[in-house]
């Protein structure tokens, strides 16, 4: 239980005790450095109620919580500002509770709670995973786990954008350029593969478009006429009419970059529970539409087309069927998500992890299902993020523009293999540790660097930046974790036993306070749905750890409580380290 919920009550009583006042809410706050207290209670709000002054109002509250509440020991009071210090007996009790606790912080989910679906990455067919989805995946895939951690059951999905002209330009490349290679004759990833194809045929587009404009047309005339692209919609037009040998073609380019993102996906270190296909759902909704109209949330215009009214919401039109009685994106993802909760019928809310290009497309998409009765509408949520950008220069990348995922890991586990080498701490390492240890610190500095910003804001990544091993970056905070296993291993001792020292170091207090946020930061992270809370708790509670290990012996300790002690809560820090970087994703190395 937190300092919050045991002095609310007891303050609440004190105030009611002494001046026969009911307030429904105590306001804390984290005590200034320039003072000493562990918590501030904020006396201002009071005075509406009692007529005192806010000094007088402070100690009289204070003098009370010191002789009916043991965990405070003693106050101050600065102003409007109650600080009250709490005992060490508390702290030790309280790290005495969750020491051992392997899923300190972790709710256990309630079997009858409604379920939370995630959907991230979400890629076309037609070209290998880059950049924009790194992120994407990223983020998804923390706030899965976050929210799994906060007590919800979580399902991991996707849909898979896998039909469509943009997936029928690279198989007619192929059939016409291809000469029947394939990831295996090549040594290429499949994604790779497919996506040099897409490139292939804009190219040949272009040609064509050049030559016809040579004849006279105009450029909007050649890019109809361009005989590439007619042949691409004519593909498109036997795909949807199951023509069998344009499905066997789809069918066996589409498997080889499904192959090749579930290798970027391992290499990544993110999962999925279950899967959906464009392919599958582009007809979903078409049903809904009728009903819709039917209870009167669609309108039907002369056209035959069918709309959605939303000015008074202060949007638009939408449409949501075209007058030949074709989907547009807009039906399919309504239908997408009922289908999902009628697959799932647990679930009772959605995250929609997507760049914030969409922003407006979820606004309609929530209102839709919402005007169409779901209860669960109302626990849609779109996870929107900015954009990633690199430094000129800095990174390979496709057509002078993409940079490809898989280049982008490899580039992270160089840079971390060039810094690593030299600082030169790797003496007595095996190659195979070597190379296992820059992949986890690449791919640490990686998903650190994107994860402790806001998902809203834009990031601009710079690869040697997140690799540097001090300030705010995922191998610093490695590292520490790495030097605590390093005492440990020291610590030949029996250390299990509980902790009985009765005097605490000050630093000692200020990393148990920072132990006792990370139920809060957890539950705050879910709420938020953003990483970034867990990232920067990571980091304060590293540097606190820092300061503490600069400020105290530990190994060197002669008191054995003591020294006992400190070993415990190295022990529990490295624990909570490894648990938030879990909850992005990252790993820990044992050595450094």
């Amino acid at each position: 239980m937190s300092l919050q919920h045991i002095l609310t009550p007891s303050i609440t009583k004190a105030i009611q005790d002494l001046f026969e006042v009911s307030v429904d809410k105590v306001e804390f706050q984290a005590t200034r450095k320039e003072f000493e207290g562990d918590i501030t209670m904020v006396i201002f709000p009071l005075l509406k109620l009692v007529k005192s002054n806010p000094v007088e109002l402070g100690t009289q509250i204070g003098n009370y919580l010191v002789e009916n509440v043991p965990e405070v020991a003693r106050f101050n009071v600065v102003s409007g500002f109650l600080n009250i210090v709490i005992s060490d007996s508390y702290y030790l009790n309280f790290f005495n509770g969750i020491k051992d606790d392997p899923k300190y912080g972790f709710v256990t989910p309630n079997p009858s709670d409604k379920a939370v679906m995630v959907e991230y990455s979400s890629p076309n067919t037609n070209k290998p995973l880059h950049l924009g989805h790194v992120r994407n995946n990223l983020l998804g895939y923390s706030v899965a786990e976050i929210l799994k951690a906060s007590g919800k059951k979580v399902y991991k999905t996707q849909i898979i954008n896998d039909r469509g002209i943009h997936i029928c330009k690279s198989m007619l490349a192929w059939k016409k350029f291809g000469n029947g290679e394939t990831p295996a004759s090549t040594g290429l990833k499949g994604d790779k593969l497919v996506g040099n194809y897409y490139v292939a045929f804009d190219k040949a587009y272009k040609e064509e478009i050049n030559d016809l404009m040579a004849t006279g047309k105009t450029e909007e005339e050649a890019k109809k006429q361009a005989p590439i692209i007619l042949e691409a919609q004519e593909m498109l037009l036997k795909w949807e009419a199951g023509d069998e040998e344009v499905k066997s073609l789809w069918a066996m380019m589409n498997q080889w970059v499904y192959d090749g993102f579930a290798t970027t996906y391992s290499n990544l270190g993110v999962n999925f529970d279950s899967f959906y296909y464009e392919s599958n759902t582009y007809l979903l909704g078409k049903d809904v539409v009728q009903i819709g109209l039917e209870k009167g949330v669609f309108e039907k215009d002369p056209d035959g087309s069918v709309w959605i009214d939303l000015t008074d919401e202060g949007l638009d039109r939408k449409i949501v069927l075209r007058s030949d009685g074709t989907a547009v994106y807009m039906t399919q993802d309504i239908g997408t998500a009922i289908q999902r909760v009628k697959d799932h019928p647990d679930v009772g809310g959605m995250v929609y992890t997507v760049g914030n290009e969409q922003d407006y497309h979820f606004k309609v998409l929530f209102l839709i299902l919402k005007k169409l009765g779901f209860d669960w509408a109302s626990s849609l949520y779109h996870l929107s993020y900015g954009m990633v950008e690199l430094p000129s220069g800095k990174m390979k990348s496709r057509e002078g523009t993409v940079v490809d995922a898989d280049d982008l890991m490899q580039e992270m586990t160089s840079t971390a293999q060039k810094i690593s080498e030299e600082l030169g701490k790797l003496e007595g390492y095996s190659d195979e540790e070597k190379a296992k240890l820059y992949n986890t610190i690449g791919l640490g500095a990686l998903k650190y660097y994107i994860l402790k910003v806001d998902p809203k804001k834009q990031i601009m990544f710079n690869p040697e930046e997140s690799v540097d091993f001090a300030g705010n970056t995922g191998p610093f905070i490695q590292y520490t974790y790495a030097r605590i296993q390093s005492i440990l291993r020291k610590a030949t001792f029996d250390f299990s036993a509980t902790a009985k020292t009765n005097d605490l170091h000050e630093k000692e207090k200020e990393l148990l306070k920072q132990i006792e946020l990370y139920p809060e930061v957890i539950q705050n992270a879910a709420q938020n749905h953003s990483p970034a809370l867990i990232a920067n708790y990571t980091y304060e509670l590293v540097r606190e750890y820092n300061s503490f290990y600069q400020a105290v012996p530990i190994l060197g300790e002669e008191n054995q409580e003591k020294k006992i002690f400190r070993v415990q809560l190295s022990k529990k820090v490295a624990d909570t380290i490894a648990s938030s970087f879990s909850l992005l994703g990252i790993n820990v190395p044992e050595r450094m």
